[in-house]
């Protein structure tokens, strides 16, 4: 039997004054990570991101272009996840804990840091915000 296909999205949220991105401490994985989570039935990427980062931060953000796409086989659990990481912009909100039982923790982390408790990142931050692609949804 195949790998069950499952999408996961993230946001990069950056800060071009303190050099720092927006990191949330997940407490199930025990791991730090960009804020974001599984793409629903029936929702677009860009949906799924706003959702999430909202639902974990708090924040309303926009979505701008592509940083990344990772692709993992997790044999433990039968599947196959495609991580697309998107670059954002806050476009309103104010940063709080709304699910104390899956975030515990969201903080500013200097990209050089963040580089470091994201390792499965394998090139650095900084390239992702200045070689990023277009994000297109066909209608």
């Amino acid at each position: 039997m195949g790998l069950k296909k499952v999408t996961v999205v993230y946001c990069l949220l950056y800060n071009k004054e303190t050099n720092e991105v927006l990191m949330v401490y997940n407490g199930d994985s025990s791991r730090w990570s960009l804020p974001g989570g599984a793409v629903e039935s029936g929702e677009t990427l860009e949906q799924a991101v706003v959702r999430e980062v909202y639902e974990e931060t708090n924040l309303s953000v926009k979505v701008k272009q592509i940083a990344c796409v990772n692709e993992r086989f997790f044999q433990d659990k039968d599947e196959h996840v495609v991580f697309i990481t998107f670059i954002g912009e806050i476009i309103g909100g104010n940063i709080s804990i709304n699910h104390p039982e899956e975030i515990s923790e969201i903080i500013w982390v200097n990209i050089r840091e963040a580089d470091q408790l994201m390792p499965y990142y394998q090139f650095n931050i900084n390239n992702f915000i200045h070689n990023s692609v277009p994000y297109i949804f066909q209608e």
